[in-house]
């Protein structure tokens, strides 16, 4: 929690030259240390700008909390607003009354939504009419103040971790909120002022009263009427913000639509000095999900001199596919990228939005880098936005600003070595749709599952397939770009390749998976030799003439002990198991016998139990320092529910502390737009002056401040790597070629292609669901 500034104004001015000078001097000393301009100070192209958000930043836009930080606490909690201040934020109370007119803060007029009070008074149902629609529930209206003390406050997103509901949060009053927190910017929002008149209770007193305590700025409603009453007798400093709902409902005071009332905004300037809009009005969406070209409503409520704030932002909620999964860029949208900014963003994660105009707005993401630390690393190709390991996943990789990308080895029937996450053809084609799908078979030495696999096809029989895209959330029916989710072309690994070879990249990485060792003894396909013949033929074996490094990844030792006896000047990657948290010396010397680097699993750094870090491993560490390694942690992906909660919902903070907490060599992505946006931002530059939003988290921090009773299980002890998990036997030899002739004419085997090897011997091999025939899989009728 950042400390407060408290004291005369001149002394708080005096302080905030000095922090601006501060925080100057550091850019500028850290860009000479580089040979680099500091960071220039960005300009919003807001109505007015606030100027008390960042040192760097000149009309900035505001970042409202609604709630408080509702995104992790319960909204309107205590934690939720204390937390959300730490970030410069105007937090945002919905201001509802009870029966003995006391303004309360609360989410929703609906207690039951926001509240434990169905357990409290569960006879307290009602049924009113609100804006000319029947609402049942538990409204404020019908207690007093004193009779809601043992009311306390719940989450209300039941996506979001429901832990915090034990904490025995009360509901706080509109003064005891200000007295407790002491913001300095309060947004009070009014929802249902004709509600509360027809229940004899004066919404505008009541606000009238109260707004002359310091803190309130700004004052909002959909009701118009509302707001004109204020207008008399409110402050000068206070704002007027008449906020558009959507677009089909009516505004109560004046029966308008909210749409009618947008061709009337110079009408609603002589009421109110801003208007607030849901995200949608500015950018619409499409019925599937992708945003359309931006509307002019920023610009008309410039021209009529409205200030214009966006409203419905969360990290967690439904995103345009446009955004990836990525809540930054949804908000650098609004405030920089669209070629215009909003005055305000209305949000659940004030500190995604912070981030996003303290260090990310008007990034020149176009521009050249160099390929530091951390390296950015492809998985699958940019797999985020395009099925993986096909040409569009490549390309977008490569747009996007990957470092280097990767190719997993697969192996097709004709013995061609191609580019494909998984050795399964039914989790990347439709082959289960296609005449093929009379091959599942279930290969014990491979999966338990039935599969069609890649050597059951030849190369022209996979090009008839279509891609598919992955959806490694699927469990939470996150989907990914369904405009393109069979879209693109496999490629062979000569392909890859030649493909990577003119590309800005610093080098590649191929997998080769734990399938050697079953390639070489049942197929007859040496993937090792396979592999470093296709490199040396594309002229990766020396890299002074390709100018690209080139590793080679496994999580069998055997595969990387092969080619460090090759004296290959290739960099070997050894994957680490799962849960590993800790490494033996002995494991490490092991590892350093045949590994440059290593990739470790993201839960092997920071261990969690039920969505909470517990702790930080000090596994990198080891790595890096006894064993000189090279450490890539994977996998890095933008959905809010990939990462736990203590990174709140935004991949950019997780990546920001895998940076300043683990000091990371390479991170391994779905999304490398995400990571290359992260290496270009300048407060990573600033030391201990950068803003608040891109410090490191406190690891553990959100489980110390939840009750006993809610603290997730405590974890197993822990894991450590010792050399009888490293150390593997030889990879055997290929299948002798003399097996070959006893095979029957009638297995299909197909002549292979020109660039293929010869045609690898085969043996038979006998499971309780199949016959495997050289190369094709005869399923067994049971």
């Amino acid at each position: 929690m950042l400390s407060r500034i408290t004291g005369s104004l001149p002394l708080m001015l005096s302080y905030c030259f000095c922090l601006m000078l501060l925080s100057i001097i550091v850019a500028v000393t850290v860009a000479v240390a580089a040979e680099e301009l500091p960071p220039a100070p960005t300009t919003f192209k807001t109505l007015n700008g606030k100027l008390d958000l960042a040192p760097l930043n000149r009309n900035a836009p505001l970042v409202i909390a609604k709630g408080g930080f509702s995104g992790v606490f319960p909204d309107s909690s205590e934690y939720a607003f204390a937390f959300a201040a730490s970030f410069h934020t105007s937090l945002w109370c919905d201001v509802q009354l009870t029966k003995d007119g006391v303004g309360i803060c609360l989410r929703d007029l609906l207690m039951q939504n926001c509240t434990d009070i169905t357990e409290i008074y569960p006879e307290g149902m009602k049924t009113y009419l609100i804006n000319g629609a029947q609402k049942t529930g538990w409204l404020p209206v019908d207690y007093n103040m004193s009779s809601l003390r043992n009311v306390t406050l719940t989450q209300s997103i039941y996506s979001r971790t429901q832990r915090f509901d034990y904490s025995n949060f009360d509901i706080l009053s509109v003064t005891g909120f200000i007295s407790l927190i002491k913001p300095s910017s309060t947004w009070l929002n009014v929802e249902h002022d004709i509600f509360y008149r027809e229940h004899g209770l004066n919404m505008t007193n009541y606000i009238l009263s109260i707004q002359k305590l310091g803190s309130v700025k700004y004052i909002s409603s959909p009701e118009l009427g509302f707001l004109q009453s204020l207008s008399g007798g409110i402050n000068r400093e206070v704002n007027l913000v008449f906020r558009f709902l959507d677009k089909a409902l009516s505004d109560p005071s004046t029966n308008k639509t909210y749409n009618s009332m947008l061709s009337n905004l110079t009408f609603i300037k002589t009421i109110a000095s801003g208007i607030m809009v849901p995200k949608n009005y500015i950018w619409p969406v499409t019925s599937d999900n992708y945003i359309q070209l931006h509307t002019q409503i920023v610009q008309e409520a410039h021209n009529a001199g409205l200030e214009i704030y966006a409203s419905d932002f969360s990290n967690d909620g439904i995103f345009p596919y446009n955004y990836s999964y990525d809540p930054l860029g949804e908000y650098l949208s609004f405030v920089s990228d669209g070629g215009f900014s909003v005055d305000g963003v209305l949000t659940d994660f004030p500190l995604t939005a912070s981030e996003a105009i303290d260090c990310f707005s008007n990034l020149n993401t176009s521009r050249k880098m160099d390929h530091g630390n951390p390296l950015i690393i492809s998985h699958n190709g940019g797999s985020g936005d395009y099925p993986g390991c096909t040409d569009l996943a490549y390309e977008n990789a490569v747009r996007d600003g990957a470092d280097v990308i990767d190719c997993s080895i697969q192996m097709t029937k004709d013995g061609i070595p191609i580019c494909m996450s998984s050795i399964d053809l039914l989790a990347t084609t439709d082959v289960q749709q296609s005449k093929f799908c009379s091959l599942l078979s279930v290969i014990p030495e491979i999966q338990t599952k039935r599969g069609i696999f890649t050597f059951n096809l030849t190369w022209d029989e996979i090009n008839i397939l279509r891609p598919k895209i992955s959806f490694p959330l699927s469990n939470y029916v996150m989907l990914r770009n369904p405009r393109y989710t069979n879209h693109g072309k496999f490629l062979k690994l000569s392909e890859f390749l030649t493909y990577a070879k003119d590309k800005e990249l610093s080098g590649i990485m191929i997998t080769i998976e734990q399938n050697a060792a079953f390639m070489a003894a049942s197929l007859g396909f040496d993937v090792v030799d396979l592999v470093s013949t296709a490199l040396s033929h594309a002229g990766y074996n020396n890299p002074t003439t390709t100018n690209k490094e080139v590793m080679i990844q496994s999580r069998h030792s055997a595969v990387l002990v092969k080619l460090k006896q090759q004296k290959t000047q290739y960099k070997l990657v050894y994957t680490l198991p799962l849960n590993i948290e800790d490494a033996s010396d002995s494991s490490v010397a092991e590892i350093n016998k045949f590994a440059d680097a290593v990739i470790v699993d993201r839960k092997s750094v920071f261990v969690e139990s039920s969505g909470f870090i517990v702790r930080k491993t000090n596994l990198v560490k080891e790595l890096q320092s006894a064993g000189r390694l090279a450490v890539y942690a994977q996998v890095f992906r933008n959905e809010f529910v990939s990462s736990p909660w203590d990174f709140f919902s935004d991949e950019t903070v997780e990546i920001n502390n895998y940076v300043l907490l683990v000091h990371i060599d390479g991170i391994i992505t779905d999304f490398p737009k995400t990571v290359r946006r992260y290496k270009m931002n300048p407060c990573t530059g600033l030391g201990d002056g950068k803003p608040r939003s891109m410090k490191a988290v406190e690891i553990g921090g959100l489980v110390q401040k939840l009750q006993d009773k809610a603290r997730p299980p405590a974890r197993a002890p822990a894991l450590v790597l010792k050399p009888s998990d490293v150390v593997e036997p030889p990879l055997p030899a290929a299948a002798a070629a003399a097996a070959a002739a006893a095979v029957p004419k009638t297995t299909g085997y197909s002549s292979p292609r020109s660039d293929a090897p010869p045609p690898a011997a085969a043996v038979t091999a006998i499971s309780s669901t199949g016959i495997l025939l050289g190369m094709v899989w005869v399923p067994l009728l049971i």
